[in-house]
Formats: structure tokens, sequence, C-alpha cells
């Protein structure tokens, strides 16, 4: 059976126009449903797809006939998927999308007229005029938190407790709160105690992220560590994703299909690319909350707007401005090379790029370099090969990219030359770091301390160095190096750090 909707009533194609079902338009104090009749026995495994989520016909694992009966019996309802106001202006209940240009036209086999659909989110699935999202209205599934219990036996480091405390205090009072913690901080521990403060309450939690290697790191951790609960990684084809979890680790992405389902969000690397430029995203995150939630933003580096609302004490924050192990963030040095990419189109590196390299090789110290294009990078690598034994390039569409992240964790390349890909999210013991063409403008303030951060994260080897190399320093160089420096200054006055 296939549906289409004309002047607000959901028709089945193959039944008279005149036996239509009314579009349930979504509420906050109420859905609009048919009464639900007690002796009809309703399918949990469609209440576990279906609760706390809004999906497409044709996303759920269910027939068509099936769903249709739970919707005559008061379980589901049919949600409008694309919305129109009285000026004609369109609206997308999945993604948000508001932007008219973003919607396009087309005659539809299945509404048989000209039908309007949402290309911002066509990536999840069209979704247009004629196709309803599906809701789950009916009783509630009881999550079993039961045997919830936190096993994790580490300390944390005075600035990790404070933002611990500070996070359950929010939790029970389900409102915002900013963790500007430093790279290397330790945030996924700092979370633990306020999951399980969560849990108890009975609360469903999802950790949202930009990135699905994040999420694909984080869910052994927190299986780990809360072994009796399920932890869901939801991403981009998990094969099940349509389960139901208390304890959600889900791309920002795939929170397009969530809707009214989690009373604890935390948002991992809020400043992260796409999400910080994306207000789809930032719609889908708070269309996953239920209206009265707790909301958790971690990062290291927050924007000038979030700054400023810290400064004006616009928002709950809390900072940690030394790492988990006690020693100071490794401070940026700056290295003029000269007019890098000209050399380079003379199969050319810079002098001090190449001393750089060759005193490390002499150390056998692992090596990490970025570099502002994806076309420098086997230029560079060939280039190198002679100076250095093993080396690989790596990006974002590389097919071999984990592979070769792996390899370089395993000390099996001494020098990993990069993208922007591998500023955040990945951790390599004892590595120095270089940036080559650090004055382009796809290094920020916020990437450059992201790569710095990348050194000296493990107490074993606490320190390294981080050198830009450049053709004129930027405002975001300065910046960067700033923060830092800043950081550290108020981890001594704060007594946060060893030395």
């Amino acid at each position: 059976m296939r549906f289409y909707i004309k002047d607000n009533l959901l028709i089945p194609t193959k039944t008279n126009p005149t036996h239509a079902y009314r579009i349930a338009d979504i509420s906050k104090t109420q859905l609009n449903k048919l009464p639900q009749k007690e002796n009809y026995p309703f399918n949990p495994s469609l209440q576990s797809t279906l609760q706390g989520k809004a999906l497409l016909l044709d996303e759920i694992p269910f027939s068509q006939e099936e769903i249709q009966a739970h919707y005559e019996n008061g379980y589901c309802s049919y949600l409008k998927g694309i919305d129109k106001n009285a000026r004609n202006k369109y609206m997308c209940k999945r993604c948000g999308n508001e932007n008219q240009e973003l919607f396009a036209s087309f005659p539809c086999a299945r509404c048989k007229v000209i039908c309007t659909y949402c290309r911002n989110c066509i990536m999840m699935g069209r979704i247009s005029e004629c196709t309803p999202l599906i809701t789950w209205c009916g009783p509630q599934l009881n999550q079993d938190t039961s045997d919830n219990a936190l096993q994790w036996s580490g300390t944390l480091s005075p600035g990790q407790q404070e933002a611990s405390d500070k996070m359950v205090s929010i939790i029970e009072n389900k409102s915002e709160l900013l963790i500007w913690a430093v790279c290397g901080a330790g945030k996924t521990e700092i979370l633990f105690k306020g999951i399980e403060k969560a849990l108890q309450k009975n609360q469903r939690v999802c950790i949202a992220t930009p990135r699905t290697d994040v999420v694909l790191e984080l869910a052994p951790r927190l299986q780990e560590v809360f072994p009796k609960i399920k932890v869901l990684p939801v991403f981009g084809g998990s094969e099940d994703r349509h389960h139901f979890s208390p304890l959600t680790i889900s791309t920002t992405h795939q929170l397009f299909r969530f809707q009214q389902a989690f009373d604890l969000v935390i948002l991992d690397e809020m400043d992260a690319f796409p999400y910080s430029v994306d207000k789809s995203l930032q719609y889908a995150v708070q269309k996953a909350r239920k209206d009265h939630s707790t909301l958790i933003y971690l990062t290291a580096t927050p924007d000038k707007n979030w700054q400023e609302k810290c400064r004006q004490n616009k928002i709950d924050y809390v900072t940690i401005p030394a790492r988990f192990h006690q020693f100071p963030l490794p401070v940026p040095n700056f290295q003029w090379c000269g007019n890098w990419e000209k050399g380079l189109n003379k199969d050319k590196l810079p002098t001090p790029v190449v001393n750089w390299m060759q005193e490390r090789v002499l150390l056998n110290k692992p090596m990490l370099l970025f570099v502002p294009k994806i076309h420098y990078m086997e230029k560079v690598k060939i280039l190198l090969q002679s100076i250095v034994g093993s080396l690989e390039t790596v990006h974002a569409e590389d097919p071999d990219r984990k592979e070769k992240v792996q390899k370089m964790r395993k000390k099996e390349v001494d020098l990993l030359i990069t993208t922007t890909i591998l500023e955040r999210g990945v951790t390599f013991p004892n590595v120095d770091v270089a940036v080559l063409g650090a004055e382009n403008q796809i290094f920020t303030e916020s990437a450059l301390v992201q790569i710095a951060g990348r050194v000296g994260r493990k107490k074993e080897f606490p320190d390294g160095t981080i050198t830009f190399f450049h053709y004129g320093k930027t405002n975001s160089m300065v910046s960067a190096r700033k923060q830092i420096m800043k950081s550290n200054k108020e981890a001594r006055e704060r007594g946060m750090l060893l030395l």
C-alpha cells in the first residue's frame, strides 16, 4: 500500500480517496492520533524501532499494512514531511530546512501531481509532500537500566573532577552546560559519572559527534565501562541503527531521524565542521532532545561567539585548562620557510622543513606533517622518500585511511602526511608535529590549536614539538599560540600543573 497527502489527509492509493487518514501534526503538548484500542496487541519490535524516531516508510523494516494497522489502532502517527505555511513557504520537518532554493519539484508517480521535495537532506532518502514521517505514539518502551553501575577504576584529575561534578548537577537541573577542556584533558572520562547519573534516573542518553571515526572509537570505550547496558553506535550504514538503547552514540547527521528521544544529549566537538556551519545539523540536535532535557557541549576550541557567551555568563560553563597528566600544553614554534609552494612546483622542499625531518629521523621520532591541500601530499611524499624510511599520506577520501592511521599507531610508519582530517580524534604516542603552509586560510585558529593538541598527549611522553612552517604569520597562527599560552597560565594559577 502507498500513501499520498492531499489537504492534510493521508490517502491510500489503492483505496477510495474518500477513505482517508488525517495527518497528525506534532505538537509540544499533544499528538493528534486515533484512540488506542486496548484489545489490539501492538508489535514490540515496531515500538522499539519507532520510539523517539520520525522515519520514512521505506526506512521501517515492517510492512506498510502492519504500520497502517498500528496507526488505525492509535499506536503510530503520520506527520507531514514537507509543510507549507500560509505564505506558501516550505519547511522540511526532518531537517528544518526553510531555504526555498533547497526545495525542488518533480512530477510524482505516487501522488500523480507536481510534488515538492527537500534537497538539503536528500542523502537521508527523499522526503516530499506526499511522503509522511512515521512516529510512535503508543506506550513508551521501558528501558532496563537497573544494572547500570559504572565499572571504571581510574581517577580524575582536579580539573576533570570539577567538570564531572558540574555535569552531574546540571543533569539534576535539566539545563545546558559548556565544558571547555583543552586537547588531551580526558573529556571522555569526565562524562562517566554524568551518564551513570542519567541512567540511574531512567533517562535516555545520546553522545552526538560530527564524525563516524569518533563514534567507532567511543562506542567500545563506553561499552567497557557500562558492560551491562547495550551501547548503540549509530552512523550511516550501521546495521543495528533501528534498535533501541538507553545509551546511543550517533553522528549528528543521523539525528535527523530522531525526534523527542533523549533526556541527555552530549554534543562532542561542537565547533567541528560540518556541525559548526550547518544550521540543519544544529536543528537536528535540538529536535532529538525532549522538551525538558539536558544538553552538554564539549569542545577544546570554542569560537569567538561562544567565548563571548562565557565572558558574559550567558551560558553555564566550566573550563579545564590542563591535561589529565598535568603537564603543560606544547607551545607552537613559528618557522619562516619562504615561498614553499613555488619551491614544490620546482620539486624542492624548504631547507628548514628538510632539516626538521632529518633531526627526527636521527632520533627515531614519529612525525605528523599537515599540508593544506591534497594535491601537495604526493609531491611532498616523493621529495621525502630519500630522507624518511617509511611514510604514508592520508586524507578524508582515502579508502585506506583507517589502516594507515592504525599503522602509524603501531609505529610501522615514521611519517604520516595528512590534511586537516587528523586535526582531531587521534593520538600517536611521542609524536612531533609540523604544519607546512600554516598561513593557508584552511588553518584557522581552531584547527591550529587542535593540531598542536596532537603533541604530548600521553603521560609517558608529555612533551614534544609543534612547528608552524609559514610564508608569513597570520592572525590565526598568533591567536592559536596565545590561546595555548593562556590555558597554560590559567592551569598554573589554579594549581593544575605538576611543573
